[in-house]
């Protein structure tokens, strides 16, 4: 039995082996091909193995000959403020719909969740007329990539279900003790959510870290422009299409969310566990 067992485990794990090895094809051949010259990539079929060895060349014209790194400077910052704005008002309305009582709180947050149903591409042209109208697009595009983007319906359930699970005893008890809301907020809830707050932060920084057509649209000064935009103006460069540059370029735009996703994959694995309403 115990045999049987062993093989069943190893069958199972060569098995997971296999699909991830699949899954990451993809990015490792993207590495790879990061590698080549221009020369090596317009061979037919390019080389697979052993990888190159031009990628600190690919990665120093990329940024030499584009605005790239300025690129990845805005695109972090435009996603951190966002993540973050997103995921301080999404707090304070779970806040509300779940410790606030007041007329029409069941058809209002259904009203919210009924936003998730839009995707941004139908939003797109009001709100390009809306940032025109206010001079965002020209004048201050970082304000048209953040502030139309701050909230979310996501967020608010996300966050309302997970305060739905905490025991009300502790609402009470804080209210005995005279904590007002945001000090119930601050000191109990959040504490008790760094697991939900770290996985909902980093979904909303990789949304924000692969929005293309908003950026292409709303930004029109080459200095304030996106890392997706860049990569694509690295596809349309030249004449002929340099894959190598491409797909360093590709890579390198990858790098910032996969740190975080690293440094915040626990909380990413442990906080939509932990969001099962009663």
């Amino acid at each position: 039995m115990a045999a049987k067992r062993t093989k069943t485990r190893w069958g199972v794990h060569l098995a997971l082996i296999a699909v991830c090895a699949l899954v990451a094809l993809p990015a490792l051949y993207a590495v790879q091909m990061a590698t080549l010259t221009f020369a090596q990539t317009m061979v037919a079929p390019p080389q697979v193995f052993p990888p190159g060895g031009d990628l600190l060349a690919n990665l120093t014209a990329l940024f030499q000959r584009q605005n790239f790194g300025t690129m990845l400077v805005n695109t972090t910052l435009v996603a951190l403020v966002v993540a973050l704005g997103k995921t301080s008002l999404g707090l304070l309305a779970a806040l509300a719909f779940v410790y606030f009582r007041f007329p029409g709180k069941t058809v209002l947050f259904f009203a919210v969740l009924f936003t998730l149903l839009l995707p941004t591409e139908i939003i797109l042209l009001p709100l390009f007329r809306m940032m025109s109208d206010l001079g965002w697009g020209e004048a201050h595009p970082r304000l048209a990539l953040t502030v139309p983007f701050l909230a979310t319906a996501a967020g608010t359930f996300l966050f309302r279900q997970h305060f739905s699970n905490i025991p009300r005893e502790l609402a009470e008890a804080a209210q005995i003790d005279g904590a007002a809301p945001l000090r119930f907020l601050l000191a109990v809830l959040i504490p008790m959510s760094w697991n939900v707050i770290g996985a909902h932060l980093l979904v909303q920084f990789i949304a924000s870290w692969n929005q293309y057509l908003w950026s292409l649209l709303i930004v029109s000064d080459p200095a304030q422009q996106m890392i997706q935009v860049g990569v694509k103006q690295t596809m349309s460069a030249g004449l002929q299409t340099d894959f190598g540059l491409l797909m360093t370029a590709g890579v390198a735009a990858s790098l910032p969310p996969l740190i975080l996703f690293v440094a915040l994959h626990r909380q990413f694995m442990n906080g939509f566990s932990l969001t099962q309403d009663k």
